[in-house]
């Protein structure tokens, strides 16, 4: 069958308009602490609004639940190890800006924020020690409650499939060009759980012992979600190297930024 050579071109044409979105906001762990995901930048991004506006933050991966990588946003381009400086940033304060894990009976549990309908659940996660994004040898994680969603839509119909018949693409094109996923904007509460021999090894962002995790949901066009965080505690205490204080600039690495300067990729910070 001959296959026109526009079908290429009209699906690339609709590509925007299913970059879209959920994101992980916020993040405690079962002893304290709190951060957010890597390439979160705070309140210059509205939780409500417009998705142009909206899903500038929220990172998009390649591939499965192990795939490599810490993602990229559309805002700021690929995120870094070094982005835990304005997580930290951006967090409440104390505790060195990461959630901190008991060993007995541990957990993270999270906001994760919904932008439109293909960024719902189900969940996964993924854990790596060394955070450096090398999730295909982490450990995936029990998700203990997690989010509504089936396939990463909250309806199924919202966005466009892997795959699209020239039969649905002639009836649905200018549906899908006027509307793209259809806006959420709404919060969801996930739990997972880590293990209590976990290993933290990572030295980032002048914290030592740090795990990153990612969580991403399943859908076709991401997957959607964020890369967090966090270390393990035993009896409460942990070694926060230099905190990070919230106000006018924020660390990043070597470089310290002013609120709303950008770095050489683009990404704007904000304390």
């Amino acid at each position: 069958m001959h296959i026109p050579t526009t079908i290429p071109l009209l699906l690339f044409t609709l590509a925007p308009y299913v970059t879209a979105h959920g994101k992980v906001t916020h993040l405690t762990g079962s002893a304290g602490g709190n951060t957010t995901a890597l390439g979160i930048i705070g309140g210059i991004v509205p939780n409500t609004g417009p998705n142009s506006e909206t899903e500038v933050d929220t990172t998009v991966f390649k591939g499965g639940i192990k795939s490599d990588g810490l993602g990229k946003t559309e805002g700021g381009g690929e995120n870094r190890v070094e982005d835990l400086w304005i997580a930290r940033g951006l967090s409440d304060g104390g505790n060195g800006g990461v959630a901190l894990v008991g060993k007995e009976d541990g957990w993270v549990e999270g906001v994760w924020h919904v932008v439109v309908t293909d960024g719902a659940g189900p969940l996964k996660a993924v854990i790596d020690t060394t955070a450096s994004g090398s999730f295909s040898n982490g450990t995936e994680a029990e998700i203990l409650l997690d989010i509504p969603g089936k396939n990463g839509n909250l309806n199924p119909d919202a966005s466009i499939p892997r795959s699209l018949s020239l039969a649905a693409l002639s009836t649905r094109t200018n549906h899908l060009l006027r509307r793209g996923a259809k806006t959420v904007n709404r919060d969801y509460t996930f739990r997972v759980a880590v293990a209590g021999d976990t290993k933290c090894e990572g030295k980032v962002a002048g914290l030592d012992g740090v795990c990153f995790m990612k969580i991403a949901n399943e859908n076709a066009a991401g997957p959607f979600g964020g890369v967090v965080a966090f270390q393990m505690v035993d009896g409460g205490t942990v070694n926060n190297g230099t905190r990070v204080v919230n106000g006018e600039r924020v660390k990043c690495g070597n470089e310290t930024m002013l609120v709303g300067q950008k770095r050489a990729v683009g990404k704007t910070f904000s304390a």
